[in-house]
């Protein structure tokens, strides 16, 4: 018998979006462009960075095409080890406006877990904060990498080659974006469980899963528009979505 994807989904009055991450992103930014779509503050000083749609767009832009630049393609493994912070929310849009797979890192992880899931989901791009409270990710990642053969590259955000790859993102033709053929049944994400028996285990999450995920949380709580989520800053595996 010959291989086939299948699909199960419960009776519902409000049908599955069938658009994916990027899709539906720039259809949002089209719709309100001018309007405020993201704020990070810094808890040391209470300073607050500011996006609205449109500059998020070209910064989540700028990221995918130097991605791609650096030699990241569709189906590539890129890790991110961080916070809740503006950088973890471009560098997913970015991933998904390609095609690479996003594999959420938790901040809590030592080296025994960080080798493990690199080397597990066959991560070659980590992007990593340089530190986190007492963590220095900067030194664990150092002390892995030699572990960690398909682990080509490195990018601490804030560092130079983080606002490199932004630079250089910002100089290459948007068309190479529009010329990536995506579905929405491509897998986007892989999120690992806590491992409460031996090591993490690792869940493969596709632009539909997420998306709608997304959407009917928002349904069920009511948002609109006009509402503002606030993310708290915490060591866990939660992402910026």
């Amino acid at each position: 018998m010959s291989a086939a994807l299948s699909y199960s989904s419960g009776e519902s009055a409000t049908p599955l979006l069938g658009d994916t991450i990027g899709g539906n992103f720039d259809a949002t930014v089209r719709a309100f462009g001018d309007r405020e779509a993201l704020v990070d503050r810094t808890p040391a000083d209470g300073t607050a960075r500011r996006w609205t749609y449109a500059g998020l767009a070209a910064d989540v832009d700028a990221l995918a095409l130097g991605l791609l630049e650096m030699g990241i393609v569709k189906g590539d493994r890129v890790g991110i080890w961080a916070p809740n912070c503006a950088e973890w929310t471009l560098t997913q849009y970015a991933t998904a406006k390609i095609g690479a797979i996003l594999v959420n890192i938790n901040p809590a992880y030592r080296t025994r877990e960080l080798e493990f899931v690199l080397n597990q989901s066959g991560s070659t791009l980590l992007v990593a904060a340089e530190r986190l409270k007492t963590s220095d990710y900067a030194a664990m990642i150092t002390e892995v990498r030699p572990q960690c053969p398909e682990l080509n590259a490195v990018v601490l955000l804030g560092s130079p080659e983080w606002r490199a790859l932004l630079d250089r993102g910002r100089q290459l033709d948007r068309g190479a974006l529009a010329a990536i053929e995506l579905d929405t049944d491509d897998p986007i994400n892989i999120q690992y469980t806590s491992g409460t028996t031996g090591f993490p285990k690792g869940a493969t999450l596709s632009h539909h899963n997420i998306l709608n995920n997304a959407f009917f949380v928002g349904e069920l709580c009511n948002y609109t528009e006009a509402d503002r989520i606030c993310i708290r800053c915490r060591s866990t595996t939660a992402s910026a979505w």
